[in-house]
């Protein structure tokens, strides 16, 4: 009985099979023009996480923003979808900025257009209040677009630097002189360059997508949730430079061809093993900090 009485209580369109309403139909046609307009354009970002290690965490980025979409498939399947045509002028703008990138040979501008567009589409088939739900996964999406080079190197060198003064300042403390020259840290047993792989850039943008996706699953609060992210930048940056002190130590007091090859490797993995520690007892910190504040108010 009470499943005739829900069944009754279903609307007509409730009734109605999926593939047999007209949203569906319009959702399954952008979706397949999408993918035939954007499909150069992903296989060369796919390419880009795979060959250049500083991006390859992009591979994680759409596979989360699936997961909180599924996690919250019962809340955007309750809400009644109120389609806007102000969806139209979204996607008009995501594909001019396809345009844009495709002729003007820049890669950044074609990829961020796709989230443009599948916010726009959202909007188009289902309005505001869905793409107000959605809007966590979309914009943790930019994340898996590799920054313009001219960003990036500008990005780069300072944390090179920043690294090399950081390593010069600790490493007197522990027995070995040095003399900084920009980011060359001359040891006496030999000079150790701070190089574009040693700036830290991929711990960094690594350790910052991570401390997004663990505040998401391990904090409630959204003020929490910022502030880890914030966090992950000294992390990251503290570790790297961790990471070349036990550089040179191992240049000073061990061999000189340590630093190069599987120790040099390994040390990066620890130190990204350590950052994700880090940013969990701090987690814990923040908690512990909030609780107290609260149990005093």
């Amino acid at each position: 009985m009470a499943e005739l009485a829900q069944a009754v209580s279903l609307s007509p369109e409730e009734l109605i099979p999926w593939w047999k309403k007209p949203q569906a139909w319009r959702a399954a046609v952008l979706l397949a023009l999408t993918g035939w307009l954007y499909a150069p354009v992903l296989v060369r970002l796919v390419a880009q996480w795979w060959s250049d290690p500083n991006f390859s965490h992009g591979f994680f980025v759409p596979a989360f923003a699936a997961y909180v979409l599924w996690e919250d498939r019962d809340r955007l399947y309750a809400i009644q979808g109120s389609p806007s045509n102000w969806g139209l002028l979204l996607i008009l703008m995501s594909l001019l900025t396809l345009v844009l990138g495709v002729f003007g040979a820049e890669l950044f501008l074609a990829r961020i257009s796709l989230v443009l567009l599948a916010a726009g589409i959202v909007v188009f088939l289902r309005g505001w209040l869905t793409l107000r739900i959605v809007l966590f996964p979309l914009m943790f999406l930019f994340l898996m677009i590799p920054i313009p080079a001219i960003v990036f190197n500008e990005i780069t060198l300072p944390l090179q630097v920043l690294a090399s003064k950081l390593s010069a300042w600790l490493l007197p403390y522990l027995g070995v002189p040095v003399f900084r020259e920009g980011n060359v840290i001359n040891l006496p047993a030999m000079p150790l360059e701070v190089a574009d792989a040693c700036s830290g850039i991929r711990s960094l943008l690594s350790l910052t997508t991570l401390a997004i996706m663990y505040g998401y699953l391990m904090e409630k609060r959204i003020r929490l949730r910022v502030i880890l992210a914030l966090a992950s930048i000294p992390i990251a940056v503290g570790a790297n430079g961790l990471r070349i002190v036990g550089t040179g130590l191992l240049v000073q007091y061990w061999d000189p061809d340590k630093a190069q090859g599987f120790f040099h490797e390994f040390s990066g993995w620890l130190m990204f093993v350590f950052s994700l520690l880090t940013l969990f007892l701090f987690h814990q910190f923040m908690k512990s900090f909030a609780r107290a504040n609260e149990a005093s108010a």
